[in-house]
């Protein structure tokens, strides 16, 4: 991302250690990650706050589903970019994400490279 303005991205997972590793993902492509969400709800708090241009969401989160957080932040910020990530390829769920407006989604078992290749992808298809 050799943007002059860095890219700003929010992180929603439960799951720390996967925080973690999309966060040093994130960082080594030269985005900057405005914060971490660890639920649903703190997922909704902090895009609020936080206006990221991309946010990293879990479908399945506690408090919130990702699908929830994705229908509320969407119903609020129509131009939001949200990626959904899951370790299950579930394709009612998958599809239901896509028709609520997520840019894409990736699976979370996707390697490292692949993953940042498609969020740098999702974000020139979606800023088009």
């Amino acid at each position: 991302m050799s943007e002059k303005k860095k890219l700003r991205i929010l992180i929603a997972d439960d799951e720390i250690h996967i925080r973690m590793m999309l966060k040093m993902a994130m960082i080594s492509m030269g985005t900057e990650v405005v914060g971490e969400a660890k639920n649903g709800a703190e997922a909704i708090e902090l895009f609020k706050k936080a206006k990221p241009d991309i946010m990293l969401l879990d479908v399945n989160m506690p408090i919130k589903t990702g699908d929830e957080v994705l229908k509320a932040i969407k119903s609020e910020f129509p131009d939001a970019c949200i990626i959904m990530m899951t370790s299950v390829a579930d394709s009612e769920t998958v599809e239901n994400c896509i028709n609520l407006g997520a840019a894409t989604y990736i699976l979370k078992d996707t390697p490292l490279n692949e993953m940042k290749q498609m969020i740098k992808e999702a974000w020139d298809e979606f800023k088009s």
